[in-house]
């Protein structure tokens, strides 16, 4: 940057005053704290200059360094502008609207995603744009960055679209307000932005200090998403006051070693996981990873990131742990762009408990613009008030932060947890042949119903499916016919006994079709659970083999004259932990603690 001018003023050539290098220039910057001056509304008091007398020929002792005070006004003046403009550096995606000044100096970062910036109009930009994005498209900067100069204007109508550097704008029918960019001779925010390299600030860089790990709140483990909104609903104001509240949350949870671990995502056009469950583990961490997130704007997808942080974030190669609740805290400003019914059900079939903190709901005339006004209910866990919150706004937050910690800490009310109680298949597969009669038959369903009751059967929960075979087969109810457990163990009560032959076989291969063929490919791990008491007219090994390799766990449970090893060939390895004997059907009942432990052992260890 080229020095600037020291030339001597008319005025100061009046009165010239001698001055040896250095004692002169310290006298100079102790009148300049001393003197009198008027600061001009808005000023900064560090740089006010003296006001300079209306006599004639006067020559006041400030005139005495008017060289070094025009130095520095020289200085000063290209970093501040005019009255109406001062230096700001923004992020890439600032809108218009976010400026509050009618004229603005601001300083774009390099490196900007082009294919990120939402920018309407040509010239004259509706203030939804982003600024960097409308400087790029106007051909005033390039993606290196750069100062420019905003002006804002009134709306219009009619925003054309228009492709220029790399940049497609779009089309606004209307818009409120409006802005343009300019070039502009700021040299010293120019020397400021030669030292910004980056976009955006990076996120979840660790602080260098290597911090001590602390084993955290023991009473509340859980794994936390926290999905900020970062669409252009809550701009960057709110945005920023939405991270100091998660943060503010993140610190009262207790985040440690053996406590919670919280991860983020954000939401806008497209999700982005800002940082894991594995990430960090000490609440310093945690909100200096925070404070360094940026906002990226774009559409309130939330949907799109509900069902994307479902999917993906709860790995345990990214940090979850086996048996600890997982949550998805959604922050929502307004109203989500895109449906969440889907997403919901996505979320709580892979067990993820949906909690969604609204902030500034609709009103009634917004009301028209939301795609679905019962959004809140379709994607939390259970719509019975728990897992919903609400805040009128972004501003007093703290009181509200306590209340929502308790809700998170509350693992007894986590209902959308997977466990083996609620995200299993169970198909029960009976003998009714002539050699069970009626009342042994009422016990055998007595069996099924005590296993059933173990169960949180629900539509999104655990499922249960009857099959009752002799020489032939016959459905008494499949896995999608009843989702409560009400329901279930009446339908079970009321099956009626059809005597006949055994063909165990024939009747295993019929459930592996029939019953189990439609549920395959859902997240619900798939047993079987045959009950006999004879041995079968048919080979029972091969339809066994292929129901295992389907993905069906197999119990077997015999009664009576029932060969042991027709029980083994049917069971799941390890066959000996897969098969149970009684000689009488009345020994049924001791068994059910050890069928539903077998059960949860199972799925536990699928779940390693």
């Amino acid at each position: 940057m080229p020095a600037p001018s020291l030339a001597p003023t008319p005025a100061a050539l009046a009165c010239p005053v001698p001055m040896r290098p250095g004692r002169g220039l310290r006298r100079a910057r102790r009148q300049l704290r001393h003197s009198a001056v008027e600061v001009p509304p808005g000023e900064d008091v560090g740089w006010a200059a003296p006001r300079l007398p209306s006599r004639p020929g006067a020559c006041p002792a400030a005139m005495q360094f008017a060289p070094l005070l025009l130095g520095v006004f020289l200085l000063c003046g290209s970093a501040r502008g005019s009255d109406s403009s001062a230096s700001n550096a923004i992020t890439c995606f600032t809108r218009g609207l976010d400026l509050r000044k009618e004229t603005e100096d601001v300083l774009c970062p390099a490196n900007c995603p082009l294919w990120q910036f939402y920018v309407f109009g040509d010239g004259i930009y509706a203030s939804l744009s982003s600024v960097c994005g409308a400087a790029i498209h106007r051909g005033v900067i390039t993606n290196a960055g750069g100062a420019v100069r905003v002006q804002t204007l009134p709306g219009q109508e009619n925003y054309p679209a228009v492709h220029a550097n790399g940049i497609q704008s779009q089309v606004l029918s209307r818009w409120a307000s409006s802005f343009s960019v300019t070039r502009t001779n700021n040299l010293a925010l120019e020397a400021v932005g030669r030292s910004v390299a980056t976009a955006r600030p990076a996120t979840g860089k660790r602080p260098k200090k290597t911090l001590e790990k602390k084993a955290g709140n023991k009473d509340c483990k859980a794994d936390i998403a926290f999905l900020i909104d970062g669409s252009y609903n809550i701009g960057q104001r709110r945005f920023n006051l939405q991270k100091n509240f998660v943060g503010k949350v993140a610190v009262m949870l207790g985040i440690g070693t053996e406590g919670p671990h919280v991860g983020v995502v954000q939401a806008s056009e497209h999700p982005k996981i800002e940082f894991y469950l594995k990430n960090f583990t000490a609440a310093k961490e945690v909100l200096f990873a925070i404070k360094e997130l940026g906002f990226r704007g774009g559409n309130s997808n939330t949907g799109k990131a509900l069902k994307h942080a479902a999917q993906k974030f709860f790995s345990m190669e990214n940090g979850a742990r086996k048996g600890i609740p997982k949550i998805i805290v959604v922050f929502l400003d307004g109203w989500p762009s895109d449906d969440l019914e889907e997403a919901g059900i996505v979320a709580r079939e892979f067990g993820v408990n949906v909690f969604i903190v609204s902030v500034a709901k609709p009103t009634t005339e917004e009301l028209g613009m939301v795609q679905d006004i019962g959004f809140i209910d379709k994607a939390v866990c259970r719509n019975n008030g728990f897992f919903s919150y609400q805040m009128p706004s972004w501003f007093g937050t703290t009181k509200y932060v306590k209340p929502l910690v308790q809700k998170l800490c509350s693992h007894e009310q986590m209902l959308c947890s997977k466990t083996c109680y609620n995200s299993v298949n169970i198909g029960f597969l009976i003998d009714g042949s002539s050699s069970v009669g009626e009342s042994n038959f009422r016990l055998m369903l007595e069996f099924i119903s005590n296993v059933a009751k173990a169960f949180e059967i629900s539509d999104i929960g655990s499922k249960i499916a009857t099959v009752q075979f002799t020489y032939d087969q016959r459905t008494e109810f499949s896995f999608t016919d009843y989702t409560t457990k009400e329901k279930v163990l009446s339908a079970i009560r009321n099956i009626r006994y059809m005597s006949g032959g055994t063909a165990t076989g024939d009747a295993i291969s019929f459930t592996t079709r029939n019953v189990f063929g439609p549920v395959k490919d859902g997240a619900n791990k798939n047993f079987l659970v045959i009950l006999t008491d004879g041995q079968s007219y048919d080979d029972v090994r091969g339809p066994a083999v292929a129901a295992q390799k389907a993905g069906i766990t197999v119990f077997s449970v015999g009664v009576a004259w029932a060969p042991l090893d027709d029980l083994k060939d049917m069971a799941s390895e390890p066959r000996e932990s897969h098969t149970f004997f009684t000689r009488e059907f009345t020994g049924l009942e001791q068994m059910v603690p050890d069928v539903i432990r077998g059960i949860c052992k199972d799925f536990l260890d699928s779940k390693q």
